[in-house]
């Protein structure tokens, strides 16, 4: 039978030193002789046991815990190229193995990893069986990987360490992220074995279209030649063809044009089908090809049916325009200087803006004419920037090296909404201003009303975030809710709102605790918001109220109130139920002076809240009395040859200048006073491009005068002309890409103009992936001329890639699509893979196995194949206790010290054994003798203290020739005898029978009196 525990030692060599327990025995044994033969047994053992205990601390003695239960985790995969019918076989394999081989006796444990692109545990490791499930739950996503490695990790970290552990992966082997031999190493390692359960890819006819092969360098206006290749996989020895269509499709800018569009035939294995063509425009250019199967049983897998190719084709300078939509011509006296100075302009409405980075690939610098955030007056036409678009901008200028520039206007910079966002990162100046002596103010209160939209509350919340984030530092806010105990001020109060500044991170976390209750009337939260706004020191007043309607009607002293302190209200009607409600909100906001919205969901409110935050941002719009006239305090190599006395100006969009060195301020107004708030045009290198802002417009409102200054069309065509990305001749610098094994590898060959290799550049090199997130990219040489780079590359989707090849050089511009993931490249099962896992042998253990495959129906002899089997090494869990034995090794050494001085009778255990059998004691005699021993050992020991003082007394001797006259000596003589000859008087009773017999007639005289 095995023990469950057992002890082991760290350092086991400090044994040794149990060899001195003989020398201790031998020693103990003739230094203890006086204290008695039980005595002297009883303190050799305590100094055993405390040598012993001693030398095991000194060991590192620990405790261990042996088990022979077994932890198996099932491993899923669930990846794309695993048909779905044989998923759900999996999962009744699973069931069916634990059911019938797990000890529930020896409380086995069982749990099931699946895994993709990722891994996630769908049951954790427990005791008992496995429940019958329909369908797993975890790793809805991300399925169109396969990333064994990370379900060899995640199942390592998962499984208990007090049990024997194997793992079993069901997969068809097709592994294309990680390394799972290496970890799998690492698992034997730590002695876990691992079974493979192989799922047989059905082997049936594969169409693949494989790439678009696009040359490297395509001119405006050549010629160039397209080749599609498509692969056909046919049943094995089949060799048919397979019959279809190819469609090549050309998209950019938004639009879409069909270049090709045939029947084919496939023979077995490549096919390549070339495609003539001509770009007449300078542009970014994307090309799909696609092949669509006559019969459906010709082609398994559809994802892998398309592929895509990005191309980019530079001409001169080209800058993309966008105006507000309501606003279209207010540049067009900008645009016609810039076109005179051979640039090309391309004009864009702000609800018509571009969908991806790609379609601004083609623009070497993007103006934004004082347009709005967001942009209509009511919710069916309110259009707006979203995130994506915005950081296609500011990524398109930072990664890209494009250009980016603002220009005023009364709905631009802070007053257009901008206030808050990743556009203001990539500006020279802030658009929220921290000068308290500016009185740019303004003051918001949120009226929040829980509606019965779907996700009412989050939307709430959404947009009551995005108010404290878009406003200003100087800026108030408020909200308020309605609670269990009437309406109350989430922060702000009857004394006024309170400054964001200090007070935005408190804001923003008592948002995240909102829960907006059914308002019953608006009449107390309105006068409550009254109050609030009017004591808070703010030029402009603003209240929005959030509701589907339900609630009372205000009373018109509410109304009048608000009106009388120049407040005006915009309220939203969200899910409300009929014309009554809608007409009560829309009265509300009319009477006010206000804007009235209805949005039928919740993703329309953001976009309204950004149009209605502009009303709080209008104290920003500058215009002084009589205008000002800007002044020139920077000699900016972008102002060369421009006049230096400006026109005047009536306005322009109060900023902040940013406190670094990179911002350069040109331009500046001696109005207002602080100079860090009157900039008027500031500039600054961003990431690898330039960004911009011009604070007034171009001549439709506040700049007037400067349509009739004879600089005007120098000015803004060197501006414009410094912002762009240098458009000269790329030189003998060619670029290309290849995906491969996961990764985009970047090439960049280098000429100078007698073709020798220029070597050694300081190449600066970036790539975005399709989520716009930058990409760590850097270009080494790796021969002469030769620059190579690489990223990853494990999303679908387009890749930009931007190269400087060197300082004032041209940037090389190009990008790569992944089509789809190669987990449909797969054609068949990685036999060697699963063989290679199974047959790494575990520490301590034996190798594992390869089962029967899992078919489209589950067969008793995978089902019979016992993952719980032995053949792994016994668990073990280790625990220090050397310090229990150092603490009981000193508390047997007082043990130790009490037996060797402290003597205990044991008498009475005798005389209690007599009494229990009826025999009677003379208690005197008993008393008697043990005096009498003590008397006599006392004698005893007197007698050898007498012969040691005589052995070493002196007695003079008289010595050869010399006579020795003692008669002088002084003092009495006395006679000595020999100890031996000294006789007792008399020999009458003894010391103890005196004692005893003077106890006795002490007790009779007591008893007569």
């Amino acid at each position: 039978m095995m023990l469950p525990t057992r002890l082991g030692f760290d350092q086991p060599g400090y044994l040794w030193l149990l060899l001195f327990l003989p020398l201790l025995w031998w020693y103990g044994y003739r230094s203890l002789g006086a204290l008695g033969r039980f005595r002297r047994g009883f303190a050799l053992l305590f100094r055993t046991v405390v040598w012993t205990g001693i030398v095991l601390a000194l060991a590192g003695v620990q405790l261990v815990w042996v088990s022979d239960r077994v932890t198996v985790m099932y491993l899923l995969d669930q990846s794309e190229s695993i048909p779905r019918v044989k998923r759900q076989v999996m999962l009744d394999y699973v069931i069916r193995n634990v059911r019938r081989h797990r000890d529930g006796t020896r409380e086995d444990r069982a749990g099931i990893v699946v895994f993709g692109r990722d891994a996630s545990i769908e049951i954790p490791p427990f005791d008992d069986d496995i429940p019958p499930l329909r369908r797993l739950e975890s790793l809805r996503d991300r399925t169109d990987a396969t990333n064994l490695e990370s379900a060899l990790n995640l199942a390592q970290a998962s499984m208990p360490e007090d049990t024997s552990r194997r793992i079993v992966i069901v997969t068809d082997g097709n592994e294309n992220i990680g390394q799972a031999r290496k970890l799998a190493a690492r698992a034997a390692q730590a002695g876990i074995g691992i079974d493979v359960v192989p799922v047989i890819i059905d082997t049936k006819s594969e169409v693949l279209v494989e790439k678009i092969d696009l040359p490297d360098n395509i001119r405006k206006g050549q010629p160039f030649e397209a080749r599609i290749v498509v692969s056909n996989y046919s049943e094995a020895g089949s060799g048919e063809p397979v019959e279809g269509k190819l469609r090549v499709k050309q998209r950019v800018g938004g639009q879409e044009s069909l270049l090709l569009e045939q029947s084919v035939t496939l023979d077995d294995g490549k096919n390549v089908f070339p495609l003539r063509h001509q770009i007449e425009q300078p542009a970014g250019y994307t090309y799909e090809a696609e092949f669509v199967p006559d019969a459906a049983d010709d082609d398994g897998i559809r994802q892998n049916n398309s592929a895509t190719a990005y191309t980019y084709v530079r001409g001169k300078g080209r800058v993309l325009l966008i105006e507000d939509k309501s606003h279209i011509g207010d540049f067009d006296l900008m645009t016609d200087a810039l076109r005179d100075a051979n640039i090309e302009v391309v004009q864009q409405p702000s609800d018509e803006l571009f969908g991806s980075l790609a379609e601004l690939q083609a623009y070497d610098a993007v103006i934004l004419a004082g347009v709005p955030r967001a942009a209509g007056d009511s919710s069916e036409q309110i259009s707006s920037f979203t995130d994506e678009q915005i950081d296609m901008l500011v990524r398109n200028t930072q990664q890209l090296g494009a250009g980016l520039l603002m220009i005023g206007g009364p709905e631009a910079f802070g007053a257009g909404g901008w206030s808050g966002t990743e556009l203001e990162k990539a500006m020279p100046v802030d658009f929220k201003i921290k000068n308290t002596k500016i009185q740019a103010v303004g003051a918001l209160a949120c009226i929040m009303h829980a509606s019965e939209m779907a996700e009412g509350n989050h939307w709430q919340k959404v947009i009551a975030r995005a108010a404290v984030e878009q406003l200003g530092p100087a800026d108030y806010a408020g909200v308020l809710h309605w609670t269990m105990t009437g309406d109350a001020w989430l922060w702000g109060g009857r004394n006024g709102l309170l400054e964001v500044g200090p007070n935005r991170k408190a804001m923003l976390t008592a948002i995240g605790r909102m829960t907006p209750g059914d308002m019953p009337q608006f009449d107390p939260a309105m006068r409550m918001a009254v109050a609030g706004l009017t004591r808070t020191p703010a030029s402009t007043k603003h209240c929005i109220i959030i509701s589907d309607g339900d609630p009372s009607d205000p009373s018109p002293g509410t109304i009048s109130s608000f009106k009388t302190n120049n407040i005006t209200i915009s309220t939203v009607a969200v899910a409300s139920h009929g014309l009554t409600e809608s007409a009560r909100l829309r009265k509300i906001a009319q009477d006010t002076g206000g804007k009235y919205y209805q949005a039928a969901s919740g993703k329309a409110l953001p976009r309204i809240f950004q149009r209605e935050a502009r009303r709080v941002s209008r104290p920003l719009v500058y215009e002084p009395p009589g205008g000002a006239n800007p002044q020139v305090i920077f000699p900016h190599a972008m102002l060369e040859g421009v006049d230096r006395v400006l026109p005047n100006i009536n306005g322009f969009v109060l900023t902040q200048t940013k406190d670094s060195p990179l911002a350069q301020v040109l331009i500046q107004s001696p109005k207002p006073d602080s100079p860090e708030n009157a900039t008027v045009l500031a500039v600054w290198t961003y990431g690898l491009g330039r960004t911009a802002v011009m604070t007034t417009d171009a001549g439709a409102r506040w700049a007037a005068d400067w349509t009739e200054w004879a600089g005007y069309d120098k000015f803004y065509a060197q501006l414009v002309r410094w912002l762009m990305r240098p458009t000269g001749d790329t030189g003998k610098f060619s670029i290309a890409t290849q995906v491969r094994d996961g990764e985009v590898q970047v090439v960049v060959n280098a000429l100078d103009q007698d073709d020798s290799f220029l070597n050694f550049l300081d190449m600066n090199a970036s790539a975005l992936d399709p989520s716009l997130k930058p990409v760590p990219l850097r270009m080494r040489q790796t021969a002469p001329g030769r620059y190579v780079g690489s990223f990853p590359a494990d999303e679908t989707g387009s890749y930009f890639v931007n190269v400087v090849p060197g300082p004032g050089a041209s940037p090389l511009t190009t990008g790569v699509t992944v089509p789809y993931s190669d987990e449909f490249r797969v054609r068949e099962t990685n036999r060697a893979l699963m063989e290679s896992l199974a047959a790494l042998t575990p520490r301590g253990g034996k190798p594992g196995e390869v089962t029967p495959p899992l078919e489209n129906q589950l067969s008793e002899s995978l089902v019979d194949t016992n993952a719980f089997r032995g053949g792994l090494a016994l668990a073990r869990s280790f625990r220090d206790v050397w310090p229990w034995f150092v603490l009981a090794s000193c508390g047997l050494f007082l043990g130790d010290v009490f037996v060797r001085r402290v003597a205990i009778n044991l008498d009475w255990i005798g005389r209690a054994v007599g009494r229990l059998r009826g025999q009677k004691q003379d208690r005197d005699a008993s008393v008697t003798a043990r005096l009498d021993a003590l008397q006599k050992s006392k004698d005893s020991l007197g007698d050898s203290l007498e012969r040691r003082r005589a052995s070493v007394r002196f007695e003079p001797t008289e010595m050869e020739g010399t006579p020795v006259d003692t008669s002088s000596i002084s003092g009495p003589r006395s006679e000595t005898k020999p100890i031996a000859e000294s006789k007792p008087e008399s020999a009458g009773p003894s010391y103890t029978e005196r004692l005893l017999e003077a106890k006795r007639r002490a007790k009779k005289d007591k008893g007569e009196s």
